[in-house]
């Protein structure tokens, strides 16, 4: 029996009729999917925490409220008329009125607002304050940097409440005088979190190459320490934030923050717990805002936590 002829001879034979098996060489660097920067990256994280984009929406919606909530019903939240005094919540005032007839939506919305004020002000002198002396205290290090502890030791050592309460007295009550008492101690928290990162990082390569180049400690701070612990910097104002929130509401509920006819959380919440026994409408919603607001603050930041956090990446 013949050998049967083949179809082809090797001179027609070309390479168009082969396919490479294995991975190009133009393909081994290509990349697959569209680059991405930290905070996308981060964004994309945080959104799949499905209990951190409630609290992202339920804040949203408290923010918009207190911004445009004290003008959606035609009343001032220091008007008073005796005639509606303590009446239940209905068509014309939509959350009831207080002992001197002042309308509860308005004042609830205008106390949220102080009250997120106060806090966020109170934050970000923290993190003001707080970053500038630990990123400081890390660079310098040696005497000046024990020197610089030691005032933080100082001022760990003495209840932050001690510190209000005698300030307090020496001022008039306001808001002012509230957001500057927090601040005296707020700040030591955010400024020995600061230099204990910096202290890790000024050692690595990145911050050895950019001295070697002719940094200076300020340019090396801002362009290159900073950036890499703003992770920790937000996670940290966030639990400052509601931490703020709470001292506000505490002193006002003791009679120590915000006077009538100011309305604050603190101030809503102590005017129904004198009457809540008949008028339980009185602490209820304003409690509501304060729990929701903290709950909401701190589920977040645990959710930025994980989404900033490198050693969570799978």
């Amino acid at each position: 029996m013949k050998n049967a002829e083949p179809l082809l001879n090797e001179e027609e034979l070309s390479d168009d009729l082969f396919e490479i098996a294995g991975r190009r060489a133009e393909d081994s660097e290509k990349i697959n999917r569209p680059p991405l920067s930290a905070f996308k990256d981060s964004w994309m994280r945080l959104k799949k925490n499905k209990g951190a984009v409630i609290s992202l929406v339920v804040l949203s919606i408290i923010l918009l409220l207190a911004i445009f909530g004290p003008y959606m019903n035609g009343y001032k939240y220091y008007e008073t008329d005796y005639s509606v005094a303590y009446q239940p919540p209905s068509g014309e005032h939509w959350l009831g009125t207080d002992k001197f007839g002042r309308d509860q939506w308005t004042r609830i919305w205008e106390g949220t607002r102080i009250s997120l004020y106060i806090a966020v002000l109170a934050a970000f002198l923290d993190l003001l304050i707080g970053v500038t002396y630990g990123a400081i205290s890390a660079m310098l290090g040696g005497k000046v940097d024990n020197a610089m502890q030691r005032v933080i030791e100082i001022l760990v050592g003495i209840p932050n409440l001690i510190i209000i309460i005698l300030l307090i007295m020496l001022m008039k009550p306001g808001i002012f005088t509230i957001t500057v008492a927090m601040v005296i101690t707020g700040w030591v928290n955010m400024a020995r979190l600061v230099r204990a990162q910096i202290f890790k990082l000024k050692e690595q390569e990145f911050v050895l190459a950019a001295r070697s180049l002719g940094s200076t400690n300020k340019r090396l701070i801002l362009h290159h320490l900073i950036p890499n612990v703003m992770g920790l910097i937000v996670i940290n104002m966030m639990f400052t934030i509601p931490s703020a929130i709470f001292t506000e509401a505490f002193l006002s509920f003791i009679g120590l923050g915000l006077q009538e006819p100011l309305a604050s959380l603190g101030v809503l919440i102590n005017d129904g717990f004198k009457g809540m026994r008949n008028h339980f409408y009185l602490l209820l919603y304003p409690a509501i805002v304060i729990v929701g607001i903290m709950v909401s603050f701190n589920i977040l930041a645990d959710g930025l936590r994980d989404a900033l956090d490198p050693k969570m990446r799978k």
